[in-house]
């Protein structure tokens, strides 16, 4: 294969990539604390307004990245509802270690422990935040700093953290969590501030991944045209070389 057609190979497989970055965004628009996909490499070949077969791919192709940029909080009503407003992360306890979420939908599980939609710890200060089982859910307060009381009575306060420059090598591991690289640690969020009663919509905005979607289509149009166009040209080569 030539350089050229290697090179439009490999553009039509990012394209392709990028394609499902945004089709994974879209899917996930209405989920609690989602953090949108960012990949810019069809952006990048539109506003330097070349084709994708005339770029060094090594030294050009943008690097997937999550955008952790701030959800819009919803008011719900529900006592277990609670949105993080700034930057920081709750954290989740685990079998196979920490997880970190924005996704502040919990529950409490069957021995009244306040847990996230997949059943896992949601951890306090000193360990999982356990609700008196005489206390209703509609008694349960939490306070802007994350300290928490059902019926009057102090039981626990959510164990929040935040990662800061190191925010960027955190991996996506889905239902709105991330793992951490077992070398990067967070530290204490500045800042944040707990709000009860609300969600945090995911920060996925449908009218620009549809515009992004657009252009991801066209570019990946023009280089198939371009691949067949050269295979038939090769063709011609070889039959004309053939005799």
């Amino acid at each position: 294969m030539s350089d050229m057609a290697s090179q439009v190979s490999t553009s039509i497989s990012l394209l392709e990539q990028e394609f499902s970055i945004i089709a994974h965004n879209l899917a996930n628009v209405s989920t609690v604390g989602y953090k949108r996909r960012c990949n810019e490499f069809a952006k990048t070949m539109r506003d330097q307004d070349i084709g994708l077969q005339d770029v060094p791919i090594d030294e050009s192709t943008p690097h997937s990245s999550i955008d952790f940029s701030q959800g819009h909080l919803l008011e719900t009503g529900r006592s277990l509802d609670v949105a993080l407003d700034g930057k920081g992360f709750f954290l989740i306890e685990t079998t196979d270690g920490p997880l970190y979420s924005r996704n502040g939908m919990f529950h409490l599980n069957r021995n009244g422990q306040i847990v996230n939609s997949r059943g896992q710890i949601v951890s306090g200060q000193g360990g999982p935040i356990s609700v008196p089982q005489n206390v209703s859910i509609s008694q349960v307060n939490v306070s802007r700093d994350g300290n928490i009381s059902a019926g009057g009575m102090p039981i626990g306060k959510f164990k929040l953290v935040d990662f800061k420059k190191d925010e960027y090598m955190l991996t996506p591991v889905g239902t709105g969590c991330f793992s951490a690289p077992d070398d990067v640690k967070p530290g204490e969020p500045d800042k944040v501030v707990v709000r009860q009663y609300y969600q945090e919509s995911s920060n996925v905005t449908m009218v620009d991944e549809l515009v992004d979607m657009i252009t991801v289509s066209r570019l990946y149009e023009s280089n198939m045209k371009f691949a067949i166009a050269q295979k038939e040209v090769s063709s011609s080569i070889i039959d004309v070389a053939m005799g």
